[in-house]
């Protein structure tokens, strides 16, 4: 008999309320698979949109959750030499968390989404880092090739992928702009490298960042919002700018402001992490830029809450809530 694990998982869509810890059987690593016994793993809004069922991805349910974990290597399949029983490893975020789902004390991952991460990383960083950091790198570095110089806006700053954004700025010379929805969070945001930070609620949004740019523009805006907020956000940007949309957290119509794109030449650009994680000779680059700004110190994933496995629920409102700097993580 194959031996059991707690995991969490959903039989139907809602609120953070249908997520249930279950024990279900564990079978042995395949060929190509990696068994880990979960230390922490990490939460992102697109678990509670595939739990709400409004996601990208429409997983048959029950359904599994989760993107992120780190932990050991309890056993691996036949094939696998990236890494051995007893490793410290983390997660890259698989492409479907349906089929790879890490919300469990032991999950099994495919070799390649498994990586030895910097001993400099407790396990609550390790399970912190890739997602948002990912997200990040392939917007800001593989598509908009943000350089010394330039200036680049980021939107829902102080997310987990808002703060991995402007430490990635500040590590290729770039001088990042936090736009916040209100000036509470300022202070914390500037503690972590935003050079200028915009309460878009509280100021003119298009009116500062020219200030700021000194009339230049912003060639690179990065946002998960959508929304009204296009229309500022473009207005404040420089001839020939880029803007790179990774969400739509916003529910209100986005209108296309068809002057400013013509006028400006702007480039709009939808963007997902899978672009970075289905590709090989991608990910190796953002891997490599990732892990030697870990072992810098330029790189460091930041940590709003921690939760306990048996509070996924309470964790989730939290997800649900806003409220966060940085990542939520659950321990087990």
């Amino acid at each position: 008999m194959a031996p059991m694990t707690r995991v969490i998982r959903f039989h139907a869509h809602g609120g953070p309320e249908v997520l249930r810890i279950e024990d279900v059987e564990v079978p042995p690593p395949a060929r190509g698979e990696v068994q880990i016994r979960v230390k922490a793993l990490g939460l992102n809004r697109a678990e509670a949109l595939m739990r709400a069922g409004i996601y990208i991805e429409t997983p048959p349910l029950p359904s599994g959750l989760g993107l992120e974990a780190a932990g050991i290597v309890a056993a691996v399949g036949e094939g696998v030499r990236e890494v051995a029983v007893g490793d410290a490893v983390s997660v890259i975020p698989p492409i479907s968390m349906a089929r790879w789902p890490t919300y469990g004390e032991i999950i099994t991952m495919p070799a390649a989404a498994v990586v030895r991460h910097p001993a400099a990383l407790d396990w609550a960083q390790a399970a912190a880092l890739w997602m948002p950091t990912l997200t990040a790198y392939g917007a800001l570095i593989d598509i908009a090739a943000l350089g010394r110089g330039d200036f680049v806006v980021v939107t829902a700053a102080s997310s987990s992928v808002g703060l991995a954004a402007i430490q990635i700025a500040n590590r290729v010379g770039a001088t990042p702009i936090a736009v916040t929805r209100r000036a509470t969070k300022g202070d914390a945001l500037r503690a972590q490298g935003a050079a200028h930070v915009v309460a878009s609620e509280d100021e003119d949004l298009a009116a500062r960042i020219d200030a700021i740019t000194g009339g230049r523009g912003a060639r690179v805006v990065f946002d998960p919002i959508g929304g009204p907020l296009f229309t500022p956000l473009t207005a404040a940007m420089a001839p020939g700018g880029i803007l790179i949309e990774y969400g739509g957290l916003d529910p209100a119509p986005t209108p296309f402001p068809l002057a400013t794109v013509l006028g400006k030449r702007l480039t709009l650009r939808g963007y997902l992490v899978h672009e970075v994680i289905g590709n090989p000779a991608k990910l190796a680059a953002a891997k490599a830029f990732i892990l030697d700004g870990v072992r810098d110190g330029s790189l460091a994933p930041v940590i709003a809450r921690r939760f306990a496995f048996d509070d996924i629920v309470a964790a989730h409102r939290y997800l649900e809530s806003n409220a966060q700097f940085g990542k939520i993580v659950v321990t087990v």
